[in-house]
């Protein structure tokens, strides 16, 4: 098992991102490419679940487009992930936020957490 975790070491890019949990509010830039042209485009919402572990770590980030739930889901080891900026820290209970899918309006918010320096 070590050979294998020892390759995926070397083939996986070493991103640096910042720390985040469920329930933060990030903005993640990734590239899209279209026909031959390439741009960064913005993601913003909330972290709903980090799953896997290794080089299929992946992250699910929830955002309300036109009244639309709209969830991506980005994996960690990919060239294609430009930022993850961290806007807001969520104050949640749990790993996995899959019950905001059901809520809808001002139940779907997540309270921020106080931070004290």
């Amino acid at each position: 098992m070590d050979a294998i975790k020892y390759v995926h070491e070397q083939l996986t890019p070493s991103s640096t991102f910042p720390n985040f949990r469920p329930g933060d509010n990030v903005v993640v830039n990734y590239e899209i490419v279209e026909g031959d042209k390439k741009r960064v485009q913005a993601f913003r919402g909330d972290v709903i679940q980090i799953s896997g572990q290794g080089p299929t770590k992946t992250f699910t980030v929830r955002k309300i487009s036109n009244g639309v739930g709209v969830e991506r889901i980005f994996p960690f080891a990919t060239p294609n992930i430009q930022s993850v900026e961290i806007l807001k820290r969520g104050k949640v209970r749990r790993a996995k936020l899959f019950y905001l899918r059901d809520l809808v309006g001002k139940k779907a918010r997540i309270r921020e957490k106080k931070i004290y320096r």
